[in-house]
């Protein structure tokens, strides 16, 4: 059975097992100053509803800092929904993980959207391998192409529907995008692969996501539907 790719989704279940989490004390949250209560509500928000900060420039470079700053009080506010907040060690990113079996706020990728996330996946490996890169851009043709490539047996999605799939992407702070000006050129669009991609889906190697890819690359008339994948943490 293929794993799952899932993300966040801020609805909320009654049904927790055993905290596999330290359960907060939340003592820590009285050091908190009154200054900083609108921004850290505005850090809480920006984690659950895209599952990523990104701090590059301007105010998500601020809340960045302020999250660094009170990095244990936000990790102990998520521990409740089975959260984990993951820094990462060379880039202004906080980045949401949910705990494997515990988390009940998780929103799963359909087949479609599961091919593309493998298909970013891999071609950000392939550059990041190749080349020392600040960052892996590639255009909706390129992305055909490789879907082809990959997947050779599936159709690709149209134009709409690949838009739609890289519009919820962004939302995931998976992927930036800047559309051409000219709408009839949709596939020389820019699409920024995050580096908060290919933790949603951790692959060791290439061999790992291989493994995955193939439960999709078998001929459609002796291919059983594959499951969704959902993310591991």
């Amino acid at each position: 059975m293929p794993r799952r790719i899932a993300l966040l989704n801020v609805s909320p279940s009654n049904a927790f097992p055993d905290m596999s989490l330290p359960w907060p004390t939340f003592s820590t949250w009285n050091r908190i100053q009154e200054q900083d209560r609108a921004a850290l509500s505005e850090i809480l928000a920006e984690l659950l509803s895209h599952g990523a900060l990104i701090g590059d420039a301007g105010r998500d470079h601020e809340l960045y800092l302020l999250a660094r700053e009170y990095q244990r009080e936000i990790s102990e506010f998520l521990a409740p929904l089975h959260l984990k907040l993951l820094p990462d060690p060379d880039r202004p990113i906080f980045q949401l993980r949910p705990v494997p079996g515990d988390c009940a706020l998780m929103a799963r990728f359909n087949k479609a959207e599961t091919l593309l996330v493998l298909t970013l996946w891999r071609i950000y490996h392939d550059v990041r391998m190749e080349n020392v890169v600040a960052s892996v851009v590639v255009t909706p043709n390129d992305i055909w192409e490789r879907l082809r490539l990959y997947f050779e047996n599936i159709a690709p999605p149209t134009e709409a529907q690949l838009r739609d799939m890289l519009v919820k992407l962004r939302n995931r702070r998976l992927v930036r995008l800047q559309w051409h000006e000219d709408p009839a050129r949709f596939g020389e669009s820019q699409v920024e692969i995050l580096l908060t991609l290919p933790r949603v889906i951790p692959f060791e190697n290439a061999a790992a996501w291989q493994q995955q890819a193939a439960l999709y690359q078998a001929p459609a008339e002796a291919a059983a539907e594959p499951a969704r994948v959902e993310e591991d943490a």
